[in-house]
């Protein structure tokens, strides 16, 4: 028989406490849902498509694959999202993994109004999304379908192409900023 670990006892650090809440309430509070979630360090990518007549893409952090057969992936535009409507139009879209290195496009990218693809390097998916030069991997597919969630969409979509650096780090967002990872 394993023994049972003490609750917290593996923890570093000061300990957050739990928010306590009763059957009537909403929920732990936004503060302490982003406070704890950051503790989960997440890649970052950057979602593109091409409308016919310019490329347009956003940030986004919340990337999984979903399935091995058929091949699916998710990703969760937030819901304010205005480069989200524009791609959902399309379809067709890339799913660039940005490099540690990358993190001023990351910030780009985020960025709502202004011209995203200024200065970017990039060339056509065969499905017409743009590849970002420098990205450590490029995952190609079409939506399939979206689910509303919260703040945030889920998006699941299929997987028709790949293709990966060789090296490379990758970009990481944690507890609310930028970093790659440590040697």
């Amino acid at each position: 028989m394993t023994p049972r670990a003490t609750p917290g006892a593996a923890m570093t650090g000061p300990r957050i406490p739990h928010d306590q809440t009763g059957p009537d309430d909403a929920g732990p509070s936004t503060e302490n849902l982003r406070r704890v979630w950051g503790n989960f360090a997440t890649g970052v990518a950057v979602v593109t498509a091409h409308d016919g007549r310019r490329p347009i893409g956003f940030t986004c952090q919340s990337v999984v694959s979903v399935s091995l057969d058929p091949p699916l992936m998710s990703f969760c535009p937030s819901r304010t999202s205005t480069t989200w409507p524009l791609a959902r139009e399309v379809g067709a879209l890339c799913i660039n993994i940005l490099a540690a290195r990358q993190h001023d496009l990351c910030r780009q990218f985020a960025v709502s109004g202004t011209d995203k693809f200024r200065g970017v390097d990039w060339s056509p998916t065969h499905n017409g999304a743009p590849a970002i030069m420098g990205a450590l991997a490029h995952i190609d597919g079409h939506m399939v379908s979206e689910h509303d969630a919260g703040d945030h969409t889920i998006v699941v979509a299929s997987i028709s192409a790949l293709s990966a650096a060789d090296d490379g780090t990758p970009l990481l967002f944690f507890r609310g900023g930028l970093s790659g990872l440590a040697d």
